[in-house]
């Protein structure tokens, strides 16, 4: 992937504490590169498919080593997308599959999960195990079990459960715990590439074949936009949805050993999807010394139709033009070359601590 001349960067650079040391003193290596985490935003991976093209495709594979993937929602779908046999080709197929669903006026959450369910089938063409057994990379899928009325998919129940969340939530990121617990299903040959976790119940299950397509299904199950999972099989019984919830922008405890390279959407991390609307909920700067964040820039995003990342209300923006939809939201993926093409120059030239700001 060649490297275009631009006249503004493409690119925001923030890093924490340790990794901010690193890079200025040693530049960044692919080696340097253990864990990459994914974050939940829906459509919004597609706007930076290009930063996945030229890092899975291109610059860790000239490092190969054993890495943690870590993702909740779209995040653990775009590393499920990396860990088959071609990781370019994974990777464009989940942005052709996802530009290409169809949603009618009043879809159904069953009919979403089904559409959902037969998307995940096409990504995977039957290489499950070819993803619980890739040489270089472990994949980590971030659920959460609901409780009390979130474990029912009848809108009025589900509607009073979200509400109680929005509530406890006001109150402090801790009262979530009484709604949900954090479920990690993770590659059996590695445990999940954490610290141990306090700040909610959380529990960890191996993946293998027979749960991968639940797991990932779980954790892109979007409360009143599809139905939660149930019974995960190895996980136990109950009803599984998008770890984003509890997990938005992963704003985990990551173990030391090198940089976390996080391609990310936004210049920041949001700690959970409540969170969104709480500018004062930020990432914990301990917990993100060692990250790499590394997402499109105000500039490049006002070059983009609409000023944005594709998004989820953009099947609402397009109701009645999918084909119009589709059109921007291939623009978006086909502009995102330019992220990948800057970070690579960026990395090449040793000039990425240049650019560095911190987190």
């Amino acid at each position: 992937m060649s490297a275009i001349q631009i006249k503004f960067p493409a690119l925001t650079l923030r890093a924490g504490r340790r990794a901010l040391a690193h890079i200025r003193g040693q530049g960044l290596k692919p080696a340097d590169v253990g864990i990459l985490p994914g974050a939940a935003g829906g459509p919004k991976a597609l706007g930076i498919q290009g930063l996945d093209l030229a890092l899975f495709g291109d610059w860790l594979p000239r490092a190969p080593r054993e890495r943690a993937l870590i993702g909740a929602s779209i995040g653990s779908w775009r590393f499920a997308s990396a860990c088959l046999p071609d990781a370019t080709d994974g990777i464009r197929r989940l942005g052709e599959l996802y530009t290409s669903q169809r949603f009618p006026k009043g879809v159904s959450m069953a009919e979403v999960s089904r559409l959902c369910g037969q998307m995940l089938d096409d990504l995977l063409q039957g290489q499950d195990a070819h993803v619980l057994t890739n040489a270089n990379y472990r994949l980590n899928v971030v659920v959460v079990k609901s409780h009390g009325l979130l474990a029912h998919d009848r809108r009025g129940v589900l509607g009073l459960g979200l509400s109680s969340v929005i509530g406890s939530n006001f109150l402090g990121r801790p009262h979530l715990a009484k709604h949900f617990e954090r479920v990690i299903l993770h590659d059996a040959r590695q445990s999940p590439p954490l610290a141990p976790l306090s700040d909610f119940p959380s529990r960890f299950h191996a993946l293998d074949t027979d749960n991968l397509r639940h797991a990932l299904l779980a954790s892109g199950s979007i409360p009143m936009v599809m139905e939660g999972v149930r019974d995960i099989p190895g996980a136990g019984p109950g009803t599984y949805r998008d770890g984003g919830l509890l997990d938005y922008h992963l704003d985990l405890p990551y173990n030391p050993g090198g940089v976390v390279l996080y391609p990310h959407f936004t210049d920041k991390v949001v700690p959970g999807w409540f969170d969104k609307s709480l500018p004062w909920r930020k990432g914990d700067a301990e917990r993100l010394q060692d990250v790499l964040l590394i997402s499109p820039s105000r500039e490049y995003l006002a070059t983009l139709p609409h000023g944005k990342l594709p998004d989820r209300k953009d099947f609402k923006r397009y109701l009645g033009d999918d084909a119009g939809r589709e059109r921007y939201w291939r623009k978006a993926m086909a502009e995102s070359q330019r992220l990948g093409d800057e970070f690579l120059e960026l990395v090449e030239s040793g000039s990425l601590g240049e650019r560095l700001q911190s987190l």
